[in-house]
């Protein structure tokens, strides 16, 4: 629980946090607009490195971003080996047969008998369990003796250099998409969201389109998602107490337990909700009402030069896409 940062808020005084918080938004746009276009590796190495110089200029802890890559890093893992093997065009860089024997088979199980027995004493148990798994069957490939190998089951691991800039492609794209969600919602308060998120929006109110209840909806779910985190971690803590066991616990009791953590959970978000509504009422909300607020939000120079460097970015990789500029694999 304590490795999910999404619409946590960090407060800081770097320039980011200075952005008018509807330029944020539009940058987020165009960046990813522009991450979707650029088709060679190499550029996206190059945009990767621009978004981990911006984050580290945002003075935001880089440690935190990392932790809340955490949940995501068997589902990348996973990704990059079947990217890697099922992309077959281009030149051959490596090439190995992989025998399906009883070594593999007693060293699959082994390994699985010691995951469970100490699983508590390593952190990206399952990153580590898949590769340990792939060792064996590498390891095994290239061992001389043929009696541990079974010519009948036997099937081959090849890589390309397509596949391997694909692959890596795809793992750049998801982690700039990651950092710059991560930016938005570590700089800005989601009040600010909330009132940028409808000044963008505004032009939609020609068409009756609720755009201060969607705003309000978004800021909502923002501030919501870290209480009920930290409420669903309070309540694991006080069951763990009690002698509940997530991790170690039969399919059957995890799911007794689970259900048992779902009841709390709904019971604080509707008594919230309801407090919620009752503190909204009483402070005059009106849905659909016109509402005025404290700070006006005004655009400043160096906003400017923000939303100038991303259509930079954006001109830079339409460019390349178009063929304006090659730049060979």
């Amino acid at each position: 629980m304590n490795n999910i940062v999404i619409g946590q808020y960090i407060p800081g005084d770097s320039w980011i946090y200075k952005l008018d918080p509807r330029i944020k938004m539009a940058l987020l746009i165009i960046i990813m607009v522009a991450t979707f276009l650029v088709k060679n590796p190499f550029l996206m190495m190059g945009l990767f490195l621009i978004m981990i110089s911006v984050f580290l200029s945002s003075k935001v802890p880089f440690l935190k971003m990392i932790r809340g890559l955490k949940p995501l890093l068997f589902l990348l893992t996973f990704t990059f080996f079947i990217q890697i093997f099922s992309l077959k065009t281009g030149n051959l860089l490596f090439e190995t047969t992989m025998y399906l024997g009883p070594l593999s088979i007693f060293s699959i199980v082994v390994v699985t008998v010691l995951y469970f027995l100490f699983k508590k004493q390593f952190k990206l148990k399952l990153v580590l369990f898949f590769l340990w798994v792939f060792l064996i069957f590498f390891l095994q490939a290239i061992l001389p003796s043929s009696l541990i190998k079974l010519k009948d089951f036997s099937y081959q691991f090849q890589i390309y250099d397509s596949g391997l800039y694909q692959t890596s492609f795809l793992i750049l794209r998801i982690l700039i998409i990651i950092i710059l969600s991560s930016l938005l919602t570590f700089t800005t308060m989601p009040t600010d969201i909330t009132n940028g998120l409808e000044s963008l929006l505004k032009p939609l109110k020609i068409i009756k389109f609720p755009v201060g209840e969607l705003a309000t909806m978004l800021s909502l779910t923002l501030r919501f998602i870290p209480s009920l985190l930290e409420e669903t971690n309070k309540i694991i803590k006080a069951q763990a107490s009690r002698g509940a066991e997530f991790s170690e616990a039969s399919f059957k009791k995890k799911l007794v337990q689970i259900i048992s953590l779902l009841i709390p959970i709904f019971v604080i978000s509707f008594k919230r909700a309801e407090d919620l509504a009752n503190a909204m009422e009483v402070r005059g909300y009106i849905v659909g009402g016109e509402r005025t607020k404290i700070d006006v939000m005004k655009i400043h120079y160096y906003d400017y030069l923000a939303l100038a460097f991303g259509i930079a970015l954006l001109a830079t990789s339409i460019l390349f896409r178009v063929g304006v500029f090659n730049v060979p694999l």
